[in-house]
C-alpha cells in the first residue's frame, strides 16, 4: 500500500488548483502527479488517501486504480475485473456496486458491461472464498467500484470516498440547485483569496451578496479557520481492507490541532430570510458560527459590510431560482432575476452593476455564470475571466474591479 495511483477527478476548469492542493497534501510532483482532463493523477500512498480525503477541497473522489487494459467486447472486461485481487480490498460478507462511465465506447449496451465487471468480481470471490460471493447493494454499499471505458481501453478504480466529497457533512438545510462546496472553494481559489498550494488566504473582507444557504461563505470561513473540508463526515476507507483505524486517529487528530481562530471578516447575506436562517444554522454545523456574520437584505439595497474586499457570488440563472434581490412594490416582492425566456431577464444585473459602482469603489466582484454576455449586461469590463463548469454547466468566473462612476464595458477581445 506504500505505491498506488490515484485518481482525483474535479470539475472541468478545476484541475490546476486541484494539483496544487494535491501537492500541498502529499509533497508529490513531477511525474507522480499529471494534471489530466477533468481531474489528477498521483502516485502516493495509502495514508496519503485518507489525507486527501479528509483535506481535499476540489477533489470529487479518491480514487485507487487497480486495472488498465485494452478491450473490444464485454469478455475483455470481464478478464479484465477477474484479475485484480479484490479480496484484499473487501471480503465476501460486505456488499459492493459497480458504477460505470464511458467516452465514446463502442459497445452496446453499459449496463451489460456493468454486469459482466460484477460477474467477474463475484466469480473471483466464489474461486477465492470456498463459494461465498459479496452481495450488490445499489444505496449503501460498503464498496464502490468505479469502470471507465474509452474507445479501446478499460480503467477500474476503487473508491476510497464513500459520498461524494462536495458532501462536507454540514449541509442540512438547502435552498433550490445549491452551489456545491467543492466548486466554491474552486471559485477561491481561482479569485487568489485562497492559494490551495500554500493555504495561505487573503486577509481581504470576502462577501457573498446571494449567499442562499452559505456555501461560498462557510467554505471560506472554515479554510481560514484550518477547519478541514472532511472532519464532519465519514468515508468509504473507514470499510476497506486496509483501514487501519490508528492511523486514520493519528490524521483526524493532527487535523482537530491544527483548527484555530480566524481574524478575517466574513460577510453574507440574502433576501430570503428563510436562507439566512439556513446559512446560520449551516455555519453552527461547520464550526463557523462565529467565524461569518449572515444577515437578510436585498442584494440591490445591501450596503457594504467593510470598507474594500472581495465579493463572490454565484447568482441565480437557469435552474437556480432563489432572488439575489427583489423589486418592492408596496407589500408585495417580485423576482428581479426571473427565469430564463421570461420578460424582464437581465434587469437585476444592470441594477447591481450600479449598486456597486456607486457604493462598493475599491472591492473586486467574482461572478460566477453560464451568461457569457454578462458583462455586456451590467455594462462592465470585466478584467479576467475563468473557464469553469458547474456540473454540465459550462459557466464563466468574471472578475469585475469596482471604480466609481460609469466602467462601460469595451469590445470583448478576451478569449473564451
Amino acid at each position: 500500500m506504500n505505491d498506488l495511483s490515484f485518481f482525483l477527478p474535479c470539475a472541468a476548469g478545476v484541475e490546476e488548483f486541484l494539483a496544487q492542493e494535491v501537492h500541498a497534501l502529499t509533497g508529490r510532483a513531477g511525474q507522480d502527479l499529471l494534471t489530466l482532463r477533468g481531474g489528477v493523477r498521483v502516485r502516493a500512498d495509502w495514508r496519503d488517501a485518507l489525507k486527501l480525503n479528509l483535506h481535499s477541497r476540489l477533489a470529487q473522489r479518491v480514487l485507487v486504480e487497480l486495472a488498465h487494459g485494452p478491450y473490444r467486447s464485454e469478455n475483455d472486461l470481464y478478464a479484465i475485473a477477474s484479475g485484480v485481487a479484490w479480496e484484499i480490498w473487501f471480503t465476501p460478507k460486505q456488499t459492493f456496486k459497480i458504477e460505470t462511465t464511458a467516452q465514446h465506447s463502442p459497445l452496446q449496451s453499459l449496463n451489460f458491461a456493468t454486469l459482466r465487471i460484477k460477474d467477474a468480481v463475484a466469480d473471483r470471490f466464489r474461486a477465492k472464498a470456498h463459494g461465498v460471493r459479496p452481495s450488490i447493494e445499489t444505496q449503501w454499499p460498503d464498496c464502490r467500484i468505479f469502470a471507465h471505458l474509452t474507445t479501446d481501453t478499460c480503467t477500474l478504480y476503487i473508491d476510497t470516498s464513500g459520498e461524494p466529497l462536495f458532501k462536507r457533512g454540514w449541509r442540512q438545510d438547502k435552498g433550490d440547485a445549491p452551489l456545491k462546496e467543492t466548486l466554491a472553494a474552486a471559485m477561491l481559489a481561482a479569485s487568489g483569496w485562497w492559494n490551495p498550494e500554500t493555504g495561505e488566504v487573503a486577509k481581504a473582507p470576502l462577501y457573498d451578496p446571494c449567499c442562499g444557504s452559505g456555501t461560498i461563505a462557510i467554505e471560506a470561513a472554515q479554510i481560514a479557520s484550518g477547519i478541514a473540508a472532511g472532519s464532519l463526515r465519514r468515508f468509504g476507507f473507514e470499510k476497506l481492507l486496509p483501514f487501519q483505524a490508528h492511523v486514520w486517529t493519528a490524521i483526524r487528530s493532527e487535523a482537530e490541532a491544527a483548527a484555530h481562530a480566524s481574524d478575517i471578516a466574513i460577510f453574507g447575506s440574502d433576501v430570503s430570510h428563510r436562507m439566512v436562517d439556513f446559512a446560520q444554522r449551516n455555519a453552527e454545523r461547520a464550526g463557523v458560527a462565529g467565524a461569518v456574520e449572515f444577515r437578510g437584505g436585498d442584494a440591490l439595497q445591501r450596503m457594504p459590510p467593510a470598507e474594500d474586499g472581495v465579493i463572490m457570488l454565484n447568482p441565480p440563472y437557469g435552474e437556480r431560482i432563489e432572488v439575489g434581490g427583489v423589486a418592492r412594490s408596496g407589500a408585495r416582492e417580485t423576482a428581479q432575476t426571473p427565469r430564463e425566456g421570461e420578460d424582464g431577464v437581465g434587469e437585476f444585473f444592470p441594477q447591481l452593476a450600479t449598486h456597486w459602482k456607486k457604493n462598493y469603489a475599491g472591492w473586486t466582484a467574482w461572478v460566477l455564470t453560464p451568461d457569457l454576455k454578462l458583462p455586456k449586461q451590467m455594462r462592465l469590463k470585466e478584467s479576467r475571466r475563468v473557464p469553469m463548469w458547474n456540473g454540465p454547466i459550462e459557466c464563466r468566473l468574471f472578475r469585475f474591479d469596482m471604480v466609481r462612476g460609469s466602467n462601460r464595458a469595451a469590445p470583448q477581445d478576451a478569449a473564451t
